[in-house]
């Protein structure tokens, strides 16, 4: 399916999310095109992906960042937006987030996760997720999340150069973003729990926090 010209594209990391997909995709408000990054999946998210409308694109190397990264170099359009595709996170926020990149208010839009039931944010989540804002508002950011949601030009996210292919993405684009001058502004999104038979590689464990919390602080440094 071939994006219109006036579309915006909205590009999902992938890694076996085959059950939350169809929700995800359905949910998008027209005008949104979706870019599936499959990311090494065995449970055949592409397909699923392809069936419900979205630009499938492949991606080796395993890695958060590699696979936004490559949706961002595969989008065609000026606004591109990021959005997690295990269903914790609802589609239908990301008008609220592209109006003032749109409108030329911000030159990044990002989401304060607020949870929206038990079992969302489990605590070790919560906790690192915390530690690492507190880090970035000592530097003069304005955020309290490191959010999965985020909206920008694409040009403009290029030629940033985050280099980053893993899970300190997120934290390197905030900081560069910053050196750079940019406006960010932060709204709040519902957090809920993921599609049933998905499971989050970062707060899914602590094992995945710890990993997620070293290569962000990696890029701090």
């Amino acid at each position: 399916m071939d994006p219109e010209p006036t579309s915006i594209d909205v590009v999902f990391p992938c890694l076996d999310e085959a059950a939350a997909l169809p929700g995800v995709l359905r949910a998008l408000p027209d005008g949104y095109h979706p870019i599936v990054v499959d990311n090494g999946s065995t449970d055949g998210s592409p397909a699923v992906a392809a069936q419900y409308g979205a630009s499938v694109v492949y991606e080796p190397n395993r890695g958060y960042g590699a696979a936004v990264h490559t949706g961002l170099v595969r989008a065609t359009n000026e606004l591109v937006c990021f959005l997690d595709a295990d269903g914790s996170l609802d589609p239908g926020l990301l008008p609220e987030l592209v109006e003032p990149v749109a409108t030329g208010c911000a030159d990044l839009a990002v989401g304060r996760r607020v949870s929206a039931g038990s079992g969302a944010w489990p605590w070790h989540a919560r906790a690192g997720n915390a530690m690492l804002a507190a880090m970035l508002r000592r530097r003069g950011l304005p955020v309290r999340d490191i959010a999965p949601i985020r909206v920008a030009r694409r040009e403009a996210l290029l030629e940033l150069g985050v280099a980053d292919r893993a899970f300190g993405y997120p934290m390197e684009l905030l900081l560069r973003a910053h050196r750079a001058g940019w406006r960010i502004r932060e709204f709040d999104v519902s957090y809920g729990p993921r599609t049933k038979g998905t499971k989050s590689k970062v707060s899914g464990s602590v094992r995945g926090t710890f990993r997620a919390a070293r290569d962000m602080m990696a890029a701090l440094r």
